[in-house]
């Protein structure tokens, strides 16, 4: 019997520079890219499976663009994801203040998106305590605040990163919009990039 396939629309936001596109690469190529990356322009997409229980979970994960001048494009990638990872670098202020500005975006966009906060470049951290430019407490009490769950990284170590990923397709796989889907028997996967429209407002 074929398990249950579930697909799900999965953006990455947060600054530029945060490692956005590092986060992807070690959980969809088990690899860290040594050397400044290329920001990205709009969107970069790639997917994952995993499996969560008796379900496979595709996870369609789109690696948004940081830079301000892109904000409104980005808008048009996170339009109906289940999921949101918002990225903030453990050694940059400004990037937490920048998580603040897209929380408050799916909240009045995408109220049902799931979202998930993002710590980065954790290992910088752990090498250098006095690298730390973001209070784990004021992110946590952030977190509590808009009901995410909040996670502290390393692409370069590979700390934390398939554990976040994990808890978001299981997240994924229990929500309503999914057994709904299941039960009405539609297979997404013969429609193809479907999930990416997909509205959750029913």
């Amino acid at each position: 019997m074929t398990a249950p396939r579930i697909d799900a629309k999965v953006v990455m936001l947060g600054k530029e520079s945060v490692g956005k596109t590092s986060l992807v690469e070690r959980f969809v190529h088990h690899r860290f890219l040594v050397g400044p990356y290329q920001n990205t322009i709009g969107a970069a997409f790639v997917a994952r499976s995993l499996q969560v229980g008796d379900k496979v979970v595709t996870m369609g994960i789109w690696d948004t663009a940081g830079s301000e001048r892109y904000e409104a494009m980005s808008r048009m990638y996170y339009r109906g994801a289940k999921a949101a990872i918002v990225c903030f670098d453990l050694t940059d202020s400004s990037s937490f203040l920048r998580v603040k500005f897209w929380v408050k975006e799916l909240q009045n966009c995408e109220e049902h998106c799931k979202i998930y906060l993002c710590g980065t470049k954790n290992d910088l951290v752990e090498a250098d305590r006095s690298q730390r430019q973001v209070d784990f407490h004021d992110v946590q009490d952030f977190a509590d605040e808009i009901k995410a769950q909040l996670f502290e990284t390393s692409s370069k170590t590979g700390c934390n990163v398939d554990k976040l990923f994990q808890k978001v397709a299981e997240d994924v796989s229990n929500t309503d919009f999914q057994l709904i889907t299941e039960e009405a028997g539609v297979d997404l996967g013969q429609k193809k990039n479907a999930y990416f429209y997909s509205c959750c407002h029913h």
